[in-house]
C-alpha cells in the first residue's frame, strides 16, 4: 500500500510540474508577443463577430464566425458519413480473394493518399462543379423548391448559392480521409482470427452473412480508436476547402482578420472553436469504446 502511495504521490507532482511548465511557456510566449512585437491585444472584438443583436428579430443570432462553426460541423458530418460508407466498402475489398476486388480497393488508397488534398479539392470542385452538378441537375432543382425547402436545405447542407462548392469540399474530404478509413477496415478484418471465419462457415452461414454477424462486430471494437482519430482528422482537414470559398470556420476567420487586422485573437478563438468541437468527438469516441468493452466482457 505504501509504495502504491508514493507512486500515486510522485504521479500527482508530476503532472503538477508539467502543469506549471505548460502555463509558464504559455505565459513566456504571451510576454514575447506583446513585448517583442509590440503587438495590443484587443479581445473586444471577438464576441462582436461570435453572435451580434439582430434588431429586427429582437434576439441575439449567431454572426459570421458562429456560423463558419456551423458550416464546418455540416461539412465534417456528411463527409465523415461518406468517407465511412467509402472507407467500409473499400476496405471489404481489400480482404476479398479475387484479384480484381484487392486491385480496386489498392488502387483507390495509392492513388489518394500519393495526391496533395489540395489538388483534389481543386480536381473535385471544377469536376464536380462543371460536369456532376449539372448532370444531376441537383442546383436546378434546389433553387426551384420553396423558400421553406431552401431554408431546410440551408440548415442541413449550404444555401442554395454555395450548395455546389459545398457538395464539392464533402466529396474531396471524404475522398481523400476515406483510403485511410479503408486501411483501418482492412486491417481490423484481417486481425480477425481465422478460426471465427471457419466456426461461421461451419454454422451454413454464407459470406455476406459472415461478414455482417460475426466479423464486423468484433472488427468494430478494434478499429474504433484509429477511426476516431480519423474522425477527428476529418474535422480538421475540412478547412482546406476555405480556398474554393465554402464559408466554414478557416475561411470566416480570414474575413474577420481582413476586417479586425486582429490575426493572434482571431486565430486563436479559431483553434479553439476547433478544440471544442475535435475534442467532443474524442469524448464521444472514448464513451462509445468503453461501452463496446463492456459489452465484450
Amino acid at each position: 500500500m505504501t509504495g502504491v502511495y508514493l507512486v500515486k504521490k510522485k504521479s500527482r507532482l508530476l503532472d503538477i510540474m508539467v502543469t506549471a511548465a505548460l502555463l509558464l511557456f504559455i505565459a513566456f510566449v504571451t510576454y514575447r508577443v506583446s513585448a517583442g512585437l509590440s503587438y495590443h491585444w484587443d479581445w473586444a472584438v471577438i464576441p462582436n463577430y461570435l453572435f451580434r443583436w439582430d434588431a429586427e428579430k429582437g434576439k441575439w443570432v449567431s454572426n459570421i464566425l458562429m456560423q463558419g462553426f456551423f458550416t464546418t460541423i455540416r461539412l465534417s458530418f456528411w463527409s465523415l458519413i461518406l468517407a465511412t460508407l467509402i472507407g467500409l466498402v473499400m476496405g471489404i475489398l481489400r480482404t476479398r480473394e479475387r484479384l480484381f476486388f484487392r486491385l480496386l480497393g489498392r488502387s483507390y488508397v495509392e492513388l489518394i493518399r500519393n495526391i496533395p488534398p489540395l489538388v483534389l479539392v481543386f480536381i473535385f470542385y471544377f469536376f464536380v462543379s462543371d460536369q456532376i452538378m449539372p448532370l444531376l441537375g441537383m442546383e436546378d432543382f434546389i433553387r426551384s423548391r420553396s423558400e421553406a425547402g431552401q431554408q431546410w436545405v440551408a440548415l442541413f447542407f449550404a444555401p442554395p448559392s454555395l450548395f455546389t462548392s459545398f457538395m464539392a469540399g464533402v466529396f474531396t474530404v471524404a475522398l481523400f480521409q476515406g483510403a485511410y478509413i479503408t486501411e483501418i477496415v482492412r486491417a481490423g478484418i484481417q486481425a480477425i482470427e481465422k478460426g471465427q471465419w471457419e466456426a461461421s462457415a461451419a454454422l451454413g452461414l454464407c459470406w455476406w452473412q459472415q461478414m455482417c454477424f460475426v466479423i464486423l462486430p468484433q472488427a468494430a471494437r478494434q478499429v474504433l480508436p484509429p477511426l476516431a482519430n480519423e474522425f477527428i482528422n476529418t474535422i480538421k482537414y475540412s478547412s482546406i476547402v476555405s480556398i474554393i470559398s465554402i464559408q466554414e470556420l478557416t475561411f470566416q476567420g480570414l474575413q474577420v482578420i481582413s476586417s479586425t487586422q486582429r490575426t493572434i485573437e482571431v486565430w486563436l478563438t479559431v483553434s479553439l472553436m476547433y478544440l471544442l468541437l475535435c475534442f467532443s468527438v474524442s469524448l464521444l469516441a472514448r464513451r462509445l469504446e468503453l461501452t463496446l468493452a463492456v459489452k465484450s466482457v
